[in-house]
């Protein structure tokens, strides 16, 4: 299993980043190999995802999720792996975004990809998307859920 944790500061207000994150069927818009989310419920996910010519179907539930701190997720099914990311305030319009992900790649390809690196520079590279794409929104999020989800 490997842990990868990457962050990157992005130029909007706590709260409209943490409300973009919420936004899991947006994900494809900045998430280099995810294909499709549908969110099920409040707590669960079905993902589709493309790593090289490999394409993956899971489930994921959002194990913890508390407004403008913090979203927590595990895998049900298919590629093992958790994490959470986390939104810290730096000012009123600067926001700390940190993910912190453990992956246990499943297959050949993404064995390959995690010894490589490419895991993480993937992650590197979706959140630099993530910045883009919440700030070239002149601040507005695409939509927001505010629920709490308390860790069981």
């Amino acid at each position: 299993m490997s842990t990868i944790t990457e962050t990157i500061d992005v130029d909007v207000d706590v709260t409209t980043a943490y409300d973009q994150w919420t936004q899991f069927e947006d994900f494809p818009q900045f998430m280099e190999g995810v294909e499709r989310i549908d969110q099920l419920d409040d707590t669960h996910l079905h993902w589709v995802i493309k790593v090289g010519p490999v394409t993956r179907e899971f489930d994921a539930t959002v194990t913890e999720q508390h407004p403008d701190e913090r979203v927590a997720w595990r895998s049900d099914d298919g590629p093992e792996h958790a994490g959470v990311v986390t939104f810290h305030r730096l000012g009123d319009t600067s926001t700390r975004v940190t993910v912190q992900m453990d992956v246990d790649p499943e297959g050949f390809v993404e064995q390959v990809a995690d010894k490589a690196g490419i895991l993480e520079r993937r992650t590197q590279g979706d959140l630099r998307n993530f910045k883009k794409f919440i700030e070239s929104r002149g601040g507005q999020e695409t939509g927001a859920w505010r629920g709490d989800v308390e860790h069981p």
